[in-house]
């Protein structure tokens, strides 16, 4: 599911209707806090919150809910104290998973990832135990109609983006964790509105699936991460041919 499938979670998060939507105004909401807490509550004096509130307000997060989230992170109100882990594992095939996770209880959150790698083939690994298959970078996919390769890759790689890959989907630009920022100024500065901006852990190398039953059991897999409350993020390094994928959608 790398490659590709990013562009298509993304158009699945664009057409979530209103019980997946207060699932991920509920995500949204604790990173937002997460990142007031650790960094302060004003956005121009702190990248990481100015960014998650660009992805919230992307998602037509309501005002009112992302300035809540910032008093709750600030202790301006009252709110759980969530702490930031990230989780290894590895699902059937040997495909390699991170899971970032917001909780206020990490031994509830280890448990119930457990039980679903355990559910499909999977197991919950220790740390580093997959962490050197994926490079920790800001990823930013840029949709193709919104602007051209050569302009987008004299902007990106000027101020400090690593690369800019182009795919059937759109652009998508890679950049070092500290130039997320950076990069970020410069596209909005451009008019540039990315269809996803993201701290990711993107795969060095990749697992191919070309068995449909595989692909069945980890797409199985990713939704019964996603649906678990404390799990911000999946990122994983299978990857689908479009055929199999195709199969696996039918």
């Amino acid at each position: 599911m790398a490659g590709h499938s990013k562009w298509a979670k993304v158009k699945r998060i664009k057409a979530v209707k209103d019980p997946r939507r207060s699932k991920l105004f509920s995500r949204l909401s604790r990173d937002i806090s997460v990142a007031a807490r650790s960094g302060g509550g004003d956005p121009a004096m702190n990248p990481r919150l100015r960014t998650i509130l660009m992805k919230a307000r992307n998602a037509n997060m309501p005002a009112e809910n992302l300035d809540r989230a910032i008093k709750k992170g600030t202790g301006e109100l009252p709110g759980v104290v969530f702490e930031e882990i990230t989780y290894e594992g590895y699902g059937p095939g040997g495909v390699a998973f991170m899971i970032k996770v917001t909780t206020d209880n990490k031994n509830r959150a280890a448990a119930e990832l457990r039980a679903v790698f355990t559910k499909f083939a999977g197991n919950l690994a220790g740390a580093g135990a997959v962490a050197f298959q994926f490079v920790h970078a800001g990823q930013f996919l840029v949709a193709r109609e919104a602007t051209t390769e050569d302009a987008l890759m004299e902007l990106c790689l000027g101020i400090g983006a690593d690369d800019v890959l182009t795919t059937a989907d759109g652009y998508e630009v890679r950049c070092d964790v500290h130039a997320f920022d950076k990069v970020a100024h410069a596209l909005e500065a451009q008019g540039l509105k990315p269809e996803s901006a993201e701290i990711a852990y993107l795969p060095t190398s990749t697992v191919p699936v070309a068995d449909p039953e595989l692909a069945r059991t980890l797409a199985k897999l990713h939704d019964g991460l996603e649906e678990l409350d404390d799990v911000q993020q999946v990122f994983s390094n299978e990857e689908l041919d479009d055929a199999v994928a195709a199969a696996v959608q039918d």
